[in-house]
């Protein structure tokens, strides 16, 4: 028996994932809507549990989906646990970008400029993660970022600075400003995360896909600055 949330304004997410386990489980789920707020609340106090959805197997309360999740033996998310992939997904999704704009425009993958695009494409789209939440980010790249350090508002101009030289060198426009560009905030990038993680072996998540990452500073950090540097001096020169 599954009892969640399903009311006009709102649909518990976490009750359509602890149906559809059930269901992928091989069990028979008698699904059990509760559809206004005061029959949630009654659910609660009756059993006294304080979250929905709530399951019971074979007249016994589990409880929530992590809990349901446990019970099958099933794998729970760490909300502290470090990783890579945020970054590692952006630069996936640049490569198979520039690869496709490659394509349109050439009829080939293998050119150079999908070589630049990969870069160019991969700067916009971690610049766009940045940007959702300045004010995070700047909490988080203040940690170690030299010259952020020093200057706060660097912290709010490094974003904007990393989109600026990614879109012009999409276009291959103004390349005297975006390549000054991408080489400085690069060079300060690089500087900062080498200090930090191999110089003072500090422990620190890395705030190049955002705020509140779980990304940890270190090598993947220091490779997104040293691209941006090479890509400002490959196309200035």
């Amino acid at each position: 028996m599954l009892y969640r949330m399903v009311m006009d304004k709102h649909i518990c997410p976490f009750g359509l994932k602890s149906r559809d386990l059930l269901k992928r489980k091989g069990f028979e789920v008698e699904d059990h809507h509760l559809t206004t707020r005061e029959e949630t609340d009654a659910f609660k106090a009756k059993h006294d549990v304080k979250t929905t959805p709530q399951t019971f197997i074979d007249g016994k309360r589990i409880g929530g989906y992590t809990d349901l999740k446990a019970h099958f033996g099933e794998p729970l998310p760490d909300p502290d646990k470090k990783t890579y992939t945020p970054v590692l997904a952006i630069f996936a999704m640049g490569a198979l970008m520039a690869l496709a704009a490659s394509w349109a425009a050439f009829g080939s993958v293998l050119t150079m400029r999908a070589f630049e695009w990969f870069i160019a494409i991969s700067m916009c789209l971690l610049a766009v993660q940045k940007l959702r939440d300045l004010r995070s980010f700047s909490n988080q790249f203040l940690g170690y970022d030299l010259l952020a350090q020093k200057w706060v508002r660097y912290s709010y101009v490094y974003p904007f600075a990393e989109a600026l030289a990614g879109v012009l060198m999409i276009a291959g426009a103004l390349i005297w400003l975006a390549s000054p560009v991408a080489i400085f905030i690069g060079t300060v990038g690089a500087v900062s995360v080498f200090k930090a993680v191999y110089i003072d072996k500090r422990d620190l998540k890395c705030a190049c896909v955002g705020g509140n990452s779980n990304v940890p500073l270190g090598f993947i950090s220091l490779t997104e600055n040293l691209m941006m540097i090479f890509m400002g001096l490959w196309m200035l020169f």
